[in-house]
């Protein structure tokens, strides 16, 4: 797990615009709220042989969920075609005394395809925080290779159709993986997948919405604009199960972006990694007493940002290079 710090280099006057703007935004009408209710199926997937054995129950599992319909009140929302942006609790109860149960709140967005005055067909995907009762404990639960922390980072992919039973009131059919893990900041930690079906009920407080009209003034001004980001991300790891340690790694970026249109930024950057951890395992495997090499990392990336108003969705590709320390060390690259 990461914290990101970000440093933009644009000016400081296009924030009294956006003040501007969101002030504005704040006396347009909201859009019609979306209450829902799932049951859930899954199963555990063995996506390695270290979980086979836990990958024999079937957990169930209930989800309740609010969600915003965008309206108009943003540009971007006229932009994707108004989807909406939810909050959902999710419990599981797995069936199996070594996993026991977890409960999770993730924020998502949810992106229609296909509408209807009585039919919806969309897309969604969430991020937000698992927290597991019981966890892998070298003593007491040595057995549990997927949980080694209360606390995981959960991500949602999921597809929905949902399809009127009156005004107000929508039957909701949904596919979808939930994944759960802590990013090695505690291990074992080969994380949890589960697939899963959902049946459950919405209630539309307005259906069909009505959207606001929208605004020919909407058009993003900086277009075709280039900036310069400057950004270091701080975190924490786990080598293995018996070195019971956190490691810090870091890492420090700088950027160039250009926006191309309303959803899309393009970037390129050099990044320099620092993971303690290579270092202690250089140390334990080491054969001779001679001068280490340096595990940090430079590399070079390229990657686009599909853009939804303040936020945006980041993809990147890279290679990655371990910096010698003196000449007779070698070099080596990988694609991430």
């Amino acid at each position: 797990m990461t914290i990101r710090l970000r440093v933009v280099g644009i000016g400081l006057l296009g924030l009294v615009g956006v003040s501007k703007v969101h002030a504005q935004q704040q006396q347009m009408p909201v859009g019609p709220l979306v209450l829902g209710a799932y049951a859930q199926g899954s199963f555990i997937l063995a996506h390695t042989p270290a979980v086979k054995h836990l990958a024999v129950s079937h957990p169930t599992g209930l989800e309740l969920n609010v969600q915003r319909q965008t309206n108009g009140s943003a540009p971007w929302h006229a932009w994707y075609r108004y989807p909406k942006v939810g909050l959902a609790l999710v419990y599981y109860n797995y069936y199996n005394t070594v996993l026991g149960r977890s409960y999770a709140a993730t924020i998502y967005i949810n992106k229609s395809f296909w509408r209807t005055q009585r039919q919806e067909l969309s897309f969604r995907l969430g991020t937000g925080v698992g927290f597991f009762p019981i966890r892998y404990d070298q003593a007491t639960n040595h057995k549990n290779t997927i949980i080694s922390s209360r606390l995981n980072a959960t991500i949602q992919f999921r597809a929905e159709y949902d399809v009127a039973l009156s005004e107000h009131l929508g039957l909701m059919l949904g596919a979808g993986l939930n994944h759960y893990s802590n990013g090695a900041t505690t291990k074992p930690n080969f994380g949890i997948n589960l697939p899963t079906v959902l049946l459950g009920f919405n209630y539309h407080q307005q259906r069909p919405f009505t959207p606001l009209p929208p605004d020919p003034a909407s058009e993003p001004t900086d277009v075709g604009h280039n900036r310069v980001e400057l950004s270091t991300t701080v975190g924490i790891k786990q080598r293995n199960e018996t070195d019971r340690r956190k490691y810090l790694v870091n890492s420090l970026t700088l950027a160039a972006t250009r926006r191309l249109n309303r959803k899309s930024l393009l970037t390129a950057g050099l990044e320099g990694f620092y993971d303690r951890s290579l270092s202690a395992q250089l140390r334990d495997t080491a054969r001779t007493n001679e001068k280490l090499p340096d595990v940090k990392k430079a590399g070079l990336y390229i990657g686009h940002e599909l853009l939804f108003g303040r936020l945006s969705f980041v993809s990147h590709l890279a290679s990655t290079s371990i910096i010698p320390i003196n000449p007779t060390s070698s070099t080596t690259s990988a694609w991430a």
